[in-house]
């Protein structure tokens, strides 16, 4: 039996060896490769869902054989809906885990219906075998702390990809989450997710998002939203990366208490889920995570997937620490040895208890605590530089300014020649685009460093190129190779010479510089964007194809860059308008 592809045909299934829908007319071969097999969702046409989902053969002539695949069909040719389903092969393209279906440049097409009533927006990606995770926990019952770990370790690792890659889901839940017959999870749905560009985080930085603050009536952003896994800014339409974790979370209050999130209490003044009564099974530290992770306001969560996934790391260690403190011998030890460094009795005591504070701190990656840890070692040594840059870096991460600002001065009156804390400020007003700023600090980090600081000489370069001022750019390159034998910076250093000649047109030095690059750090996504720019500049296509390939598809800490976003953006619009 296939399917007919029109929404609107009054009988869709037809029988096995038919062409042609009995009822409507249209083929049932889509494009010479597409047979639809069955719906994977009702094909009630009263149903909200703006696509039909059905489990295909592809029998794309190229592969060879058959595939069995799943396509998503648009149902009506909305220009916002049809945004979503182009975003989505954009996003399937460019992300490479295998917790992620695949889906190829050629898998994203349109079919026109006989009567030429309607053109049809269709895409097709890999089928993840397994079952949804609501339908695994309808059969299993709720999870333990260990399957739980595993599992969001597991999505941690996935979101990790998809955020570096420069987007952010929107709609996390258990049944966007497919449990393999592996025991590996894979993470489906990206139909609603969005690209983080600086014009996205604009838009919704002018519609007033940020910690403690209400939403106005702003720019307004497409709302995307499943209740009781959005978190208030995604209700106004308002996302951000760190609302994926907040869903996440919740995700896993759910997969743990086996309730629904409906049925369990909220606090009245921080709308936070009471659920722990209902998870005996979790320790406090994974609760705690939990719990930071659907904090109300975004900046109160983990900002990136690496601070969940190092507290994930730390986390086994953590539940047996967690025991050790909750001990009473534990409490009554630190109490004595608070009262007498209170009393100045000893000032080994105060070093140790400062080093106690400070070293909690360090451990402690959710930065609103981390900063009342290093204020703690701080009252036991006030002295403590290491402790005032640490805790002006944990207030840099929730953007509290002022506490910035008063412990890098502290910093910098103790050691005005601490070249770290100057790269990290540099490196902060680098990111919110205040370049004249960052400059000034990446300078002053690489005057105080003794030729250390090479990330202030790179960024600094970087900075130039950005600017537009390919000369400086070349320089400051040049300068730090005279300076590290260190491969890594040495591949970063060359990259930014190769950019700075390739806006120059000197293609042929470019294309040395940048090959220079991957030959010392093949995993430099923005050489390889850079390369493939370089390449159809003096007319060599074909390796220019190949680098672009590389530019889309790999994944790391440098394809999270700004810039690389904007080239591999470019290049599949470009896709999408040859096709």
């Amino acid at each position: 039996m296939s399917y007919c592809i029109n929404p609107l045909c009054s009988k869709r299934h037809n029988p096995e060896d038919t062409e042609n829908c009995l009822a409507c007319g249209n083929p049932l071969l889509i494009n010479g490769r597409i047979l639809l097999l069955r719906p994977l969702r009702s094909l009630d046409k009263d149903m909200s869902a703006y696509t039909d989902v059905f489990e295909v053969e592809d029998i794309e002539p190229s592969w060879g054989k058959s595939r069995i695949r799943v396509m998503k069909v648009l149902r009506w040719s909305d220009p916002k809906l049809v945004r979503l389903v182009q975003r989505e092969s954009l996003i399937l393209q460019t992300l490479y885990h295998p917790g992620i279906p695949k889906s190829g440049v050629d898998d994203y097409f349109t079919f026109t219906l006989k009567d030429k009533r309607l053109v049809l927006h269709c895409l097709v990606m890999e089928k993840v075998e397994g079952i949804d995770l609501r339908q695994w926990l309808k059969s299993h019952g709720r999870i333990t702390q260990k399957l739980a770990v595993d599992w969001l370790s597991q999505l941690v690792d996935i979101l990790e990809s998809v955020h570096r890659s420069g987007f952010f889901h929107r709609d996390i839940k258990p049944e966007n989450i497919i449990y393999q017959p592996d025991g590996q999870l894979a993470l489906v749905d990206f139909g609603a997710a969005r690209q983080i560009t600086t014009t996205y985080l604009a838009k919704v930085g002018a519609s007033g998002v940020n910690k403690r603050t209400r939403f106005s009536s702003g720019y307004e952003v497409t709302v995307v939203r499943t209740i009781r896994f959005s978190p208030l800014e995604q209700l106004n339409g308002q996302a951000l990366p760190q609302s994926d974790f907040y869903a996440l979370g919740r995700t896993f209050v759910d997969l743990i208490t086996g309730i629904s999130l409906l049925e369990l209490p909220v606090e009245q003044n921080t709308g936070r889920l009471i659920w722990r009564d209902k998870a005996l099974q979790i320790d406090e530290p994974f609760a705690d995570l939990l719990d930071e992770m659907m904090a109300p306001f975004p900046g109160q969560r983990p900002q990136t997937t690496q601070v969940i996934l190092q507290r994930l790391q730390r986390l086994p260690f953590q539940l047996n620490l967690n025991r050790a403190i909750n001990s009473n011998l534990f409490k009554y030890f630190l109490i004595v040895l608070t009262t007498l460094a209170l009393f100045g009795s000893c000032k080994i005591l105060n070093l140790a208890l400062s080093s106690y504070f400070s070293n909690r701190a360090v451990r402690q990656d959710e930065y609103n605590m981390a900063t009342k840890y290093y204020k703690l070692a701080l009252k036991f040594n006030s002295k403590d530089v290491k402790a005032y840059a640490n805790l002006a870096l944990a207030c840099q991460q929730i953007r509290d300014i002022k506490c910035m600002n008063n412990n890098y001065n502290k910093v910098f009156q103790i050691n005005p020649n601490d070249w770290v804390a100057f790269y990290n400020l540099g490196n902060f007003y680098d990111e919110q685009g205040q370049y004249d700023l960052a400059e000034h600090n990446y300078k002053l980090a690489i005057k105080n460093s003794n030729n250390q600081a090479m990330n202030a000489v790179n960024n600094l370069s970087r900075l130039k190129n950005i600017q537009q001022n390919y000369s400086e750019a070349s320089t400051l390159a040049f300068e730090g190779l005279r300076h590290t034998s260190d491969m890594e910076w040495q591949a970063a250093l060359y990259k930014n010479l190769g950019w700075a000649r390739f806006k120059q047109q000197r293609y042929e030095e470019a294309k040395n510089y940048l090959r220079k690059s991957v030959e010392l750090d093949s995993q430099r996504v923005d050489a390889y964007c850079l390369l493939a720019q370089t390449q159809e500049a003096i007319g060599e296509l074909d390796e220019a194809r190949t680098y672009w390939e590389v530019c889309l598809l790999v994944s790391n800490t440098n394809s999270s860059l700004p810039e690389v976003q904007q080239w591999r953006e470019k290049v599949l619009q470009r896709l999408f308008k040859e096709n």
